[in-house]
């Protein structure tokens, strides 16, 4: 049974959904509040690397998706998903986008009808933010008239073997009944579905997976400052203890952590387990105060570097190589590259940086910022070149030849004399 599918958030997460419920054959309507984004969708233009230009216009060509900035062109829907961001805010959580998107899809939303929360929050939002709000705009009853369900995204930007559809789905619905609408609906999205018993456990479980990918991160980046100091080679110790078939998995350390997931989401759980309990959730703020200070010990490193060679980071040419917060993607939010960047700018640097995967002139590039097209030329002039991120489009090969001195934070450049690891 196809269904009137409402996706709000036309972003990372909401893009792949509502493109691919268009080609499975429901009928979608992608809603998002930026004016520019949805008018670029509406021409076949996509924003996320997930999601080409030519699958968007597929999906346009069927008349099964279109995308609108005015929930009055949804009409009546079977089934909404809501997929806005929630960030912080002064470290609290900002539901503000949730609650907004609650309000308007309440004022439209008839009988029967199943509401999902895809953005990642603390356990309880579904139920305690999200059903009053539909309830006191629409009149009606979450479970005796309409449905709720709660399905975290489990989106990673650039991941060439795990996408949308082939990734487990946990689902959750506030009744059995809305469990099964769930069920159901995503059973023609992706190719596993993965209920549990109530929105409360769907909602931790998100925040368990990304509190453990924190968690382990924090260890392996205070481990690179120590490991440094002490003349060890961490690198090498992660790809020795990595031969171990049992017992041990591998994350390795880098600039910090960005994107929406890790920076964000256990702060989250830190945030709900204080509030309700009264505690504080001491792995969680310890592995975050960890990977909140990588771009500044990232910056100490290229100081005592230029030092050691008799420079000064104020004046000194900087080659940044990456933008985004991890490799072959788009997605700068929250990325550690540009906080290691505005730092060095702040202390006076000259910086340049590299980032095929951001446009020239994109608003993410840091003010005072050169953003470079090509790295011709500019590794040879630089004093100093700093490797943020990954991308598999430099040719690592040539900066190593080329450059007097590099800070490899990714452990992507070849080894030689003139390149430090972290």
């Amino acid at each position: 049974m196809f269904h009137r599918v409402a996706v709000v958030g036309q972003g990372y997460v909401g893009l792949p959904l509502a493109v691919r419920a268009a080609e499975v054959g429901h009928s979608v309507v992608g809603i998002d509040l930026d004016e520019r984004r949805t008018a670029s969708l509406q021409n076949g233009v996509s924003f996320v690397g997930d999601i080409s230009d030519e699958r968007l216009q597929l999906a346009i060509a069927t008349g099964r998706y279109c995308a609108t900035a005015d929930y009055a062109e949804i009409g009546q829907f079977d089934v909404a998903v809501i997929t806005v961001p929630t960030p912080l805010k002064d470290s609290l959580p900002d539901l503000s986008f949730v609650e907004s998107a609650a309000r308007s899809l309440g004022q439209i939303l008839s009988r029967d009808a199943l509401v999902v929360l895809e953005s990642t929050t603390y356990p309880g939002t579904t139920e305690e933010v999200l059903v009053p709000i539909l309830e006191r705009e629409s009149g009606l009853r979450a479970g005796a008239d309409f449905k709720v369900g709660f399905s975290p995204e489990r989106i990673d930007p650039g991941n060439k073997r795990f996408s949308l559809e082939n990734t487990p789905k946990i689902v959750a619905g506030l009744d059995d009944a809305s469990s099964r609408a769930v069920q159901d609906f995503y059973a023609t999205i992706v190719e596993r579905v993965v209920p549990v018993s109530s929105c409360g456990v769907a909602e931790l479980s998100k925040l368990i997976e990304n509190t453990f990918r924190t968690v382990n991160i924090a260890l392996m980046n205070e481990l690179a400052m120590y490991s440094h100091d002490l003349g060890l080679d961490l690198w090498e110790a992660i790809d020795a203890a990595s031969t171990k078939p049992f017992g041990y998995m591998r994350f390795t350390p880098g600039p910090g952590v960005g994107g929406h997931c890790l920076p964000i989401d256990p702060s989250y759980l830190s945030w709900r387990v204080r509030q309700a309990l009264g505690q504080s959730f001491r792995f969680v703020e310890l592995a975050t105060d960890v990977n909140e200070h990588m771009p500044d010990y990232v910056v100490r490193r290229i100081m005592y570097g230029l030092n050691e060679r008799g420079k000064s980071v104020k004046g000194a040419r900087i080659l940044a190589f990456g933008l985004t917060y991890k490799a072959d993607t788009s997605d700068a939010r929250e990325s550690p590259a540009i906080h290691v960047i505005e730092r060095l700018v702040k202390m006076g640097a000259d910086v340049t940086t590299v980032d095929p995967h951001v446009a020239i002139g994109d608003p993410q590039v840091p003010p005072g910022v050169v953003h470079a097209t090509t790295m011709d030329g500019l590794v040879a002039a630089a004093d100093c070149v700093v490797m943020l991120t990954d991308h598999t489009a430099f040719d690592m090969t040539k900066i190593v030849a080329e450059a007097s001195y590099a800070l490899d934070t990714r452990r992507c450049l070849p080894k030689a004399d003139n390149v430090e690891l972290l």
